[in-house]
């Protein structure tokens, strides 16, 4: 019983530490903003379809990433996965350092078609972005594959439901004065995992090569 306890814990504990890394790669309150900044172009209908077709696609992408990331890094585009978390690294900070600079996450195309915007760029990369794909090809060596799908699953289900309630949230937001605030804190936020990951990477080369033990 003792042994029961401590191991359904332990798998507690790894799924909650794996679905909150994912959770705030994807990031929530990211899609606030946007969503909210759609809001005056967008009916609620399409408001509601964006959210759902972009979760529904970035889940299969993520799942995607998830059993056959290896095999695409390796065999297809021959990358390992240390360049990859450098690469995403980059891409991360420089799309921290703008949110932080100028108060905007993303930049959308007015003219943008609403499946084209579900698809890009909320899908991707704002769901399924480069960190959060790294962190699923990654993560079954770390926590296990059928603990990496219930994280994805879970944090989906959470960011969906935030873009789903956006505009009650936005409004609450702006009308205390600190959404700009929130966005660029997260912009920070998101930049300093930028950070992490090219360290990260950094430390996989190293190790891979015999730099370090």
């Amino acid at each position: 019983m003792i042994l029961t306890d401590t191991l359904f814990t332990f798998k507690t504990e790894v799924f909650i530490s794996s679905f909150v890394t994912l959770l705030a790669l994807i990031n929530p309150i990211q899609k606030v903003f946007l969503m909210t900044s759609l809001q005056d172009q967008l009916t609620d209908k399409e408001l509601k379809y964006i959210s759902v077709k972009s979760s529904l696609t970035a889940f299969f992408i993520l799942i995607l990433f998830l059993f056959l990331g290896n095999a695409i890094f390796e065999y297809i585009f021959r990358i390992e996965i240390y360049s990859f978390r450098v690469m995403c690294g980059l891409v991360l900070v420089y799309s921290g350092w703008n949110a932080l600079q100028k108060g905007v996450l993303i930049n959308i195309d007015k003219e943008m078609r609403i499946q084209d915007i579900s698809s890009v760029p909320i899908a991707i990369p704002m769901i399924a972005g480069p960190g959060t794909i790294t962190a699923v090809v990654t993560f079954p060596a770390q926590y296990g594959t059928l603990i990496t799908v219930a994280a994805i699953f879970t944090a989906l289900a959470v960011n969906l439901v935030v873009m789903l309630f956006a505009k009650s949230i936005g409004r609450v937001l702006i009308k205390v004065n600190v959404m700009s605030a929130l966005v660029r804190i997260i912009g920070l936020i998101i930049a300093t995992i930028g950070i992490q990951m090219i360290f990260d990477g950094i430390l996989g080369f190293m190790k891979i090569h015999g730099l370090i033990h």
